[in-house]
């Protein structure tokens, strides 16, 4: 079996905003939107119909799922709101909390255009498995949330003053979502202090990749910020490699902090621009069905790379990093990464609606199951507190020497640099 690789997403979360990829459901679309509506059994049968025959664990969690059909196709719904509701209450049955339904105006606020411009206040989160609680992955940069100081693994009490408690996580995006323009609080905790924020929601244009050309101890180095896998990624990253190519550059740090993941096939593109040769990455259906994507023999630099990561580096950052550390192509330095391996696939419906399904997890090149565990950096650099507000407060410090994790990082590739020069002195070297 092969995936349609760009319609899988690889975002940690259902999402306050996502670059997404909507493909179709395998059902007819041009039955009519009135039949759904007036059959909500029939809407139903169809969300059972994908997880059947699509849902990553073929034991559905241990759930009987023929009995979970005959039950609730068993009952009689007054409406599509009670059909709704009965769908959302089927899924949980799987324990998944990527798995869900999105009803019509919750799946088109989902829905993104390839721009890469988004309404909202600009994080990415995540429901907890055990404590079910709605926590934030990361902030996307530039963005009302980012700006006003939230950071990865704050967890969201209550928003607008309605606790989160037992709130599902369509419900919580739903909330903080909203018309530009128009103002959301969220009460956050973190550590054991409780703080608030108030935003002003706004129309958010995405450039996933920033760059520049700073002094390193062994020569110029390119700095390259990535914040998020959509549907531009590879194209700006790209360009970035070249044109600091062109610029002389003696190796790069790639920076990868608090980036959430987005595409699938995005990460892939990218990890070919770093890696010549050598796998990137392993998907692995129900079935044990193992697609693999390779390197194409056409990266754009083969110099010393450091990669930073963080806790709020998910999904398609770790494919990424995973695939740059398998391959001995690049040292990360920083935190232990978020630690989500599995691939949503996101499919429309015939009434406007739509579903989410986990169809699949994905292993590093050494088969590693990076799920729920994340990966472990090579130079692990933690920030304390002062130091993570002083660069929530000081964006400018991010990426610079005044930026902790940034100086080990430079330090590492300063390492790396010195060593790649030694290895090309003892090949070119004449012989005796």
């Amino acid at each position: 079996m092969t995936f349609a690789k760009r319609g899988l997403i690889l975002g940690a979360t259902a999402v306050a905003v996502a670059a997404v990829t909507v493909t179709g459901a395998g059902i007819h679309l041009s039955q009519s939107k009135a039949f759904f509506e007036e059959s909500p059994k029939e809407l139903i049968d169809q969300v059972w119909q994908l997880i059947d025959r699509n849902f990553v664990d073929a034991t559905f969690n241990q759930v009987d799922w023929d009995a979970v059909r005959t039950d609730y196709l068993g009952r009689n719904y007054a409406d599509q709101e009670e059909a709704y509701g009965a769908i959302r209450e089927m899924l949980e049955k799987l324990e998944d909390p990527y798995t869900r339904f999105m009803d019509p105006e919750e799946f088109r606020s989902m829905q993104i255009d390839t721009s890469g411009e988004l309404t909202g206040v600009g994080i990415q989160i995540s429901q907890d498995e055990e404590s079910k609680e709605i926590v934030v992955v990361a902030p996307i940069e530039d963005t009302p949330a980012f700006d006003a100081g939230i950071r990865p693994q704050d967890v969201i009490l209550a928003i607008d003053g309605e606790s989160t408690e037992g709130m599902e996580l369509n419900d919580a995006v739903s909330k903080i979502r909203g018309t530009v323009g128009s103002e959301v609080t969220l009460t956050l905790r973190r550590g054991e202090e409780q703080l608030e924020f108030s935003m002003v929601r706004a129309r958010i244009e995405i450039h996933p990749v920033r760059y520049n050309v700073q002094a390193g101890p062994e020569g110029q180095v390119g700095y390259i910020r990535l914040n998020q896998f959509s549907a531009n990624a590879a194209e700006e990253m790209g360009a970035a490699i070249e044109d600091l190519e062109g610029q002389g550059v003696t190796g790069y740090v790639l920076d990868l902090r608090s980036n959430p993941g987005g595409l699938l096939y995005s990460s892939i593109d990218i990890a070919r621009m770093w890696i010549d040769s050598g796998i990137i990455v392993s998907t692995v259906n129900r079935q044990g069905v193992v697609d693999e994507e390779t390197a194409n023999s056409r990266a754009l630099t083969d110099k010393p790379l450091v990669v930073l990561v963080d806790g709020g580096s998910a999904s398609a950052s770790e494919i990424l990093s995973g695939a740059l550390r398998d391959n001995e192509r690049a040292v990360l330095v920083g935190t232990r990464t978020f630690g989500k391996g599995l691939v949503q696939s996101v499919r429309s419906l015939g009434d406007g609606s739509g579903v989410a399904i986990t169809v699949a997890k994905y292993l590093t090149p050494d088969g590693t199951d990076i799920n729920k565990s994340g990966i472990e950096p090579d130079i692990s650099i933690e920030l304390t507190e002062e130091q993570q507000e002083e660069l929530s407060t000081n964006r400018e410090a991010i990426g610079t020497e005044a930026d902790p994790q940034y100086a080990a990082a430079l330090e590492a590739l300063s390492t790396e640099i010195k060593e790649a020069r030694a290895g090309d002195s003892v090949t070119t070297a004449p012989g005796n």
